[in-house]
């Protein structure tokens, strides 16, 4: 086991567990780490806790030590520059007449790199602009293609519920979302429907899933002849979370709503008939 504390470095980024040492740490602290991009500043999101070495990535790196005032000034400061970074490498962009589109500006905290985050439809030769930004903060520059899912996570915006992205608030990572998960739910399957600010299905298409499939292992099909209380009939239509069941009865006429309950009480399946 492994004694450890979990570090951000974006607001909603993914979690990087790091060795707290002889430091007195506590969730909510800002700490000076070494990670494979250099020396960062990040923010403690979890208390000191024991985890297995499957849950962490080994060798585990120490914390460097606490931050203080000077270390949130420098990146103060950075944030500052990398404003005035966007402005220029826009109009580079413009310049060298690149299909491109500039999303985000970021200096690590040693001020060691700059990164340009962009989105593009193709592949794009930016190696005239990269040695133009070269000479302007004579440092070392990576630009790096994003999706778009990745540009809505660090642009942010309002969701069609009216909150504030899931992916620029809390999501660290991005899980897989299909076209299934919403036929599952019973959604409209227009794209404008359910579809998130990047053009992609929406991620909240995950949260219930899991009860969906659920619910859906335990309840009948549509179109088949089941049992109930009152005689046999054919299922058409279900309420899958509340697990209620439509059903059409034979030589009746009407149609019923049973629950899941009342009609494993009533017998199982019969075959259905031609």
């Amino acid at each position: 086991m492994y004694n450890v504390i979990g570090v951000r470095f974006k607001k909603a980024g993914k979690i990087y567990y790091f060795d707290p040492g002889e430091l007195s740490i506590a969730k909510n602290d800002y700490v000076i780490v070494e990670t494979t991009r250099g020396v960062e500043y990040g923010k403690v999101v979890t208390d000191q806790r024991q985890v297995s070495e499957h849950d962490v990535v080994l060798p585990l790196k120490k914390v460097i030590r606490l931050a203080d005032q000077k270390d949130q000034m420098s990146v103060e400061e950075n944030r500052l520059e990398a404003e005035t970074a966007h402005h220029i490498c826009n109009e580079k962009i413009a310049e060298h007449r690149l299909a491109m589109k500039l999303v985000d500006v970021e200096f690590t905290f040693d001020r060691n790199k700059v990164i340009f985050y962009f989105t593009a439809d193709g592949r794009i030769d930016f190696r005239d602009l990269v040695k133009d930004l070269a000479a302007i903060f004579k440092t070392r520059i990576e630009l790096r293609q994003i999706g778009v899912r990745d540009e809505a996570k660090m642009l942010g915006g309002i969701g069609p519920c009216g909150r504030m992205l899931c992916c620029s608030t809390f999501l660290g990572d991005f899980e897989p979302v299909s076209i299934k998960m919403a036929k599952d739910q019973n959604l409209s399957l227009n794209p404008s429907k359910i579809s998130g600010l990047c053009g992609r299905l929406m991620c909240c298409l995950k949260y219930e899933n899991d009860e969906y499939e659920v619910a859906k292992a335990e309840l009948p099909d549509i179109g088949e002849t089941i049992k109930t209380p009152d005689g046999p009939g054919k299922v058409t239509g279900l309420n899958i979370l509340e697990r209620l069941i439509q059903i059409d009865l034979f030589g009746q006429e009407r149609k019923l709503e049973y629950s899941l309950e009342e009609i494993k009480k009533g017998s199982s399946s019969i075959p259905a008939t031609e």
